[in-house]
């Protein structure tokens, strides 16, 4: 079984949501979680857009071959395409979870209690090497020693996705949206490695700060 992760962000009009989120949890994140291979799903806020982002967590990514979710994406119900017709900013990302700093960690551990920072990244075939090899090797471990900096788990992503073309995602958990000002994490920052790395015309990157309101768990008796 390999872990991954759905995400997708979005912003319905303000006439929609009441609706919206009533359509989220009554019914398409439930959809989901009666799956075997789904283990949890977090909605997300931020004050700008595109302000809402839903997590699908997963512990085995076959679940996205299963006859029950191809039916989901094929046949959506009446509500969900009416919904989804209205929103704005829409992205939708299958990815592969290459790292994460606390595999010893239950995946949802971290729950509702704290800042979600996503960051993006579109790298070139030709640079994925030094990149990864960054990412790994220096700034997420000094990251993790930036006081409130909880965990960081990256992800690939697959071909077909809906929004920017981003190769690589990576979720950091923080205590609260300050910690970004931390010096230690501007220490993290400043260094060789990633100078040459920005100078980089595709360095540019996606940058969301999302803080959590909602969490559900799988239903399926298969996890």
């Amino acid at each position: 079984m390999s872990k991954g992760l759905l995400f997708s962000q979005m912003a319905p009009p303000a006439d929609l949501r009441e609706d919206f989120d009533d359509w989220y949890d009554s019914e398409h994140i439930p959809q989901r979680m009666a799956i075997p291979g789904f283990s949890h799903a977090l909605r997300y806020r931020q004050d700008a857009e595109p302000w809402h982002l839903a997590c699908y967590f997963l512990d085995d990514m076959a679940a996205l071959d299963t006859p029950e979710y191809d039916d989901l994406k094929k046949n959506p119900p009446e509500r969900t395409a009416r919904i989804l017709e209205r929103v704005d900013g829409f992205t939708r990302y299958i990815t592969d979870q290459i790292s994460d700093t606390s595999p010893e960690l239950a995946s949802d551990a971290t729950g509702t209690d704290h800042t979600l920072y996503v960051v993006a990244f579109s790298v070139p075939d030709e640079d994925r090497a030094e990149f990864d090899g960054w990412y790994e090797d220096e700034h997420v471990p000094l990251l993790m020693k930036v006081p409130g900096w909880l965990r960081v788990r990256r992800f690939l992503v697959r071909p077909g996705f809906a929004g920017h073309p981003w190769t690589h995602l990576a979720l950091h958990e923080i205590a609260n949206p300050a910690v970004l000002d931390a010096p230690e994490r501007a220490a993290a920052r400043d260094t060789p490695r990633r100078d040459a790395l920005a100078a980089k015309p595709w360095f540019t990157s996606g940058r969301w700060v999302y803080e959590p309101f909602s969490i559900s768990h799988s239903t399926s008796k298969g996890n």
